[in-house]
């Protein structure tokens, strides 16, 4: 497998990494299977796994920190905060108060002295992100974190905090992960050319689409997917129709399409790893046996025609949405001044 350089930080990591999500009781509660699954992964020469603190409230954590017993030197270690972690209101979010206790929950649960790559989770718009930075910052030179990132952080956002860091004088995010797949090209626009000119390593999640680019919810016909009923997405017909016509594609390519997604994620020279988030060690031998597989300027221009660079079809559920959008009151005037005008 050959490595590719996380943004400027000097690290080296593989294309692939493995995402930790599914471990646990959202997916797979079975530790031993699960450890045998990360281990697997690192035999295949993956060297970077990605979790969070609240991936099962911690339970995904404890069994990265299982899986890595002996083995923790050689892997690149990346986790998150942000996410709800009890019921008290201050056990969230990224205010000083807590990015300082949660590493320290997070650093037992992975059983290590150090994590390689702390991001925060989600951005919190309630926080100043200097406080933010001046916290991580902390964690960094105490030698807890080796280095900082952020998740779905709207280009604009990680601008503005690039520069807090250098007028400050404070660490600043090496790596942003957010989400990219064939179906969800917007990243391209903005974000990816933003993360390249202040040398980030890209870390994308999602580049099957919530499990849509595996073949497995095919529009007409039932599939375990679509019967959950978790993703509203899954019932998206533009969505739908879309994986439809890059189903030949794949064909013609005479690749499965799962190989075809993750191909195409790492295919970018902005993105330096693809996360994948096995649940069962079948899902994990299928996505190891599209490792080298490279898709032909022709495929690429094939999927430019069906997906056009740096747009996208419908939404993923987990996308985030900035508040400017979320929020009905940041974009509409109030209703007398609409009157008046």
């Amino acid at each position: 497998m050959k490595y590719r350089p996380l943004g400027r930080t000097g690290i080296q990591v593989s294309p692939y990494a493995l995402g930790a999500m599914m471990f646990g009781a959202i997916g797979n509660p079975d530790h031993t299977d699960a450890i045998r699954i990360v281990h697997k992964a690192l035999d295949a020469g993956i060297n970077l796994i990605d979790t969070a603190d609240v991936y099962s409230h911690g339970e995904s954590e404890e069994i990265v920190g299982q899986a890595l017993k002996g083995r923790r030197d050689h892997v690149v270690l990346a986790t998150k905060v942000h996410g709800s972690m009890g019921d008290d209101r201050n056990q969230r979010g990224l205010s000083r108060r807590w990015i300082v206790t949660e590493v320290e929950n997070s650093l037992r649960r992975l059983r290590t002295d150090h994590i390689d790559l702390y991001q925060i989770h989600r951005p919190d718009p309630s926080v100043d992100i200097e406080e933010t930075l001046s916290a991580l910052t902390d964690l960094v030179r105490a030698g807890k974190v080796r280095a900082i990132g952020s998740s779905t952080m709207p280009a604009s956002d990680m601008v503005e905090a690039q520069w807090v860091s250098e007028r400050r004088g404070l660490e600043r995010f090496r790596a942003e992960q957010p989400n990219y797949s064939i179906l969800d090209r917007g990243i391209e626009a903005e974000v990816l050319p933003v993360a390249l000119r202040y040398g980030m390593g890209v870390l994308v999640w999602s580049p099957l689409a919530q499990g849509l680019l595996t073949g497995r919810g095919r529009k007409g016909r039932p599939s375990d997917l679509r019967r959950t009923n978790v993703f509203r997405h899954m019932t998206d017909e533009r969505r739908l129709d879309t994986v439809e016509r890059l189903v030949p594609v794949a064909e013609q390519a005479g690749i499965p399409l799962t190989h075809l997604a993750m191909a195409f994620a790492i295919a970018h020279p902005g993105v330096t790893s693809a996360i994948a988030g096995p649940r069962t060690m079948e899902q994990l031998d299928d996505l190891l046996a599209g490792a080298t597989v490279r898709l032909s300027d022709d495929v690429l221009e094939r999927i430019d025609a069906l997906v056009p660079p740096g747009t996208g079809v419908g939404r993923m559920d987990m996308a985030y949405t900035p508040p400017a959008i979320e929020h009905t009151h940041l974009r509409r005037r109030p209703p007398d001044e609409r009157s008046a005008a």
